[in-house]
This record gives C-alpha cells, sequence and structure tokens, in this order.
C-alpha cells in the first residue's frame, strides 16, 4: 500500500498561473494578497507569475485547488493546472541555453 501511496502517477503538482492587474494601489494590494495566500498555503515560486505545489495525491491537490479558488481576486486572468509527478518530470527547464534541474520534492509530513 505504501508504495502506491508515493507512485509517480499519483503524487500531483499543482501550477497557479496568474496575470493580475497592477495599475492602482488597491489592485496591487489585491494581487500581493493573491501572491501571499499562495505562499502561506505551501506553493513555491516557479517563476514571477507561476507558482507550484506538490500534493501527495489528488485528494489533496483538489484541497489545495479549492483554496486557490476560494482566494481569487476580483480582476486578472488565473489558471489552474494539476499533472501528475511523472508528467511534472517530464519537464525541460533551461537557465538561458545552460540545461537545468527540475525543482527538488520537499518531504511533507502527514499527520492521522
Amino acid at each position: 500500500m505504501s508504495q502506491d501511496r508515493f507512485n509517480a502517477y499519483r503524487i500531483m503538482w499543482v501550477l497557479v498561473f496568474f496575470d493580475l492587474p497592477t495599475e492602482t494601489k488597491v489592485e496591487r494590494r489585491a494581487a500581493n494578497v493573491f501572491r501571499k495566500d499562495l505562499i502561506k498555503d505551501g506553493f513555491d515560486m516557479f517563476q514571477f507569475s507561476i507558482y507550484l505545489r506538490n500534493c501527495p495525491s489528488r485528494e489533496n491537490a483538489n484541497v489545495h485547488i479549492k483554496r486557490v479558488k476560494n482566494a481569487l481576486p476580483k480582476h486578472g486572468k488565473i489558471g489552474i493546472l494539476c499533472v501528475t509527478d511523472k508528467q511534472f518530470g517530464n519537464m525541460e527547464l533551461f537557465h538561458g541555453k545552460k540545461q537545468a534541474d527540475l525543482p527538488t520534492i520537499t518531504q511533507q509530513l502527514e499527520l492521522f
């Protein structure tokens, strides 16, 4: 059972893409609150407007997706994408022309 628990097809990555307006003070504050809410929920910055989070299961990913939806600002464009760890591992990353490593998975402690 524990082998199935950490299967690369069961572990999920949640990616949140956003493009939020920041022309006014109110818009900048809303964008900052949204970004801070993502960080508070365990998301890490992948790029300036892309945050990601590793989840041990689809059910856990759904919990975090629901939290993101509850924190959506009034304006802007937000996308949420959920992929398996296997799919995420197929991504190729580059810094300029030099290939880069994928982000390391942080081990999460589950309490029952």
